[in-house]
């Protein structure tokens, strides 16, 4: 089943209490500040008047985006311009009360602002002041614009498969920062509370992502003695195995689980074989072990193999295609899919979020705003009266969409 999710909750979360200020743009940094915002921070996400390039994603519902309805639930949105020194003034009024403050342009440009770490760390010991941004601030590509594809391509995600260089089909690059930058977040609130002392964390895009795939994708480049053994590496598509009918992902890791698979595929007496008694030894005989293995597997339909596998407690999956994803028995037993009504977009379907605290339970609380939404709300909790708001309307610096 989906979960109904009633908007207009109270935050409940484990970092109920904590302010974000959201400066960020496109995917890393606002799905990670939304990360924050589902386990109970209150974020504001300040944009231009031209609003975050993904409120121009697609597919829409009555003007709201896919893309950046996911991205950018539990958040209130404050357009500012930052251009003119009544918007920067309000900005600098938005980080004296915060907690957070994460950011996503290119190095420098909160400095030149007159809105870097080093303008607030004084006033405010506890400030955790989060920058995110391709590779670093030093270096020879530091100047060049980058996206996910690039650093995809520069961390070697594009040689994962076999053969010609193909990119991942997801911005991977980009989700993973995200993981990696709330992680960031949440580790520095926890030193500021026992020390007493914010700090600021920078963020590349470059860092998150070689720290990601290095485990499995580097076993060759991590020792430097020349002497060490290369060994192939290892292909995932091994794991997705043609069936009589179509496909399975099964995936045998454990030895138990490989003497498993080969019971189930009827040929058991591999498990006897030197060449497949280990996860080692499967390795280094891998092209016997996917050409004998394969041949099994094209004997069986694979709803006898899903069948088969079930028996005995064979790592398998059938291979959903996306609009199968929704209807899993699995994903709807465990409720991970959400709906909610938003006042523009109609029902909003979204992953629950991930990680379920006992005693502080995350929750989706507000709806994905529109640009300018809460312009007012956030002024007013600054201390702004009704005046100041108007003339600030007046001259342009705030702005909210009809």
């Amino acid at each position: 089943m989906t979960q109904q999710v009633n908007i207009g909750g109270a935050a409940t979360g484990p970092l109920s209490g904590v302010k974000v200020i959201d400066f960020t743009a496109v995917y890393s940094g606002p799905i990670a500040a939304s990360i924050l915002g589902d386990q109970g921070a209150d974020v504001i996400k300040v944009e231009s008047h031209q609003g975050d390039l993904m409120r121009g994603g697609l597919p829409k519902s009555n003007s709201m985006s896919s893309p950046f309805t996911t991205m950018n639930r539990n958040k209130k949105s404050l357009c500012l311009d930052l251009k003119s020194e009544a918007g920067l003034d309000v900005a600098r009024r938005l980080i004296a009360s915060a907690d957070v403050v994460m950011e996503n342009f290119r190095p420098g440009v909160m400095d030149r602002l007159g809105l870097g770490y080093e303008e607030f760390k004084r006033r405010q010991p506890k400030l955790v002041y989060v920058s995110i941004n391709g590779v670093g601030a030093v270096g020879p590509y530091i100047k060049r614009p980058i996206y996910d594809a690039i650093i995809q391509a520069l961390t070697g995600f594009t040689s994962l498969q076999n053969g010609e260089p193909a990119m991942v089909n997801s911005l991977v690059c980009d989700k993973v920062t995200s993981l990696t930058a709330a992680q960031a977040v949440t580790a520095a609130l926890f030193s500021a509370e026992r020390s007493g002392r914010g700090q600021r964390v920078e963020l590349s895009m470059l860092d998150a992502n070689l720290y990601f795939l290095w485990p499995d994708v580097m076993n060759n480049h991590t020792f430097t003695d020349e002497a060490v053994e290369n060994v192939p590496r290892l292909d995932h598509s091994l794991f997705m195995r043609k069936t009589l009918d179509g496909w399975i992902a099964a995936m045998p890791v454990q030895q138990k689980e490989a003497d498993a698979a080969f019971r189930a595929l009827n040929i058991a007496h591999l498990a006897q074989d030197e060449r497949f008694s280990s996860p080692e030894a499967r390795a280094r005989n891998r092209d016997a072990y996917v050409q004998l293995t394969g041949e099994a597997y094209a004997l069986f339909t694979t709803d006898e193999l899903c069948f088969r596998f079930e028996q005995e407690d064979v790592p398998y999956s059938r291979i959903n295609g996306r609009e199968d994803v929704v209807d899993d028995p699995q994903i709807k037993a465990m409720e991970a899919l959400w709906t909610y009504d938003h006042p523009l977009a109609g029902e909003v379907r979204s992953p629950r979020p991930p990680a379920q605290f006992s005693e502080t339970p995350s929750n989706i609380r507000a709806h994905t705003p529109s640009l300018g939404e809460h312009n007012a709300d956030i002024l007013t909790q600054l201390g702004m009266d009704a005046e100041e708001i108007a003339a600030l309307i007046a001259d342009g610096v705030i702005y909210a969409e009809k």
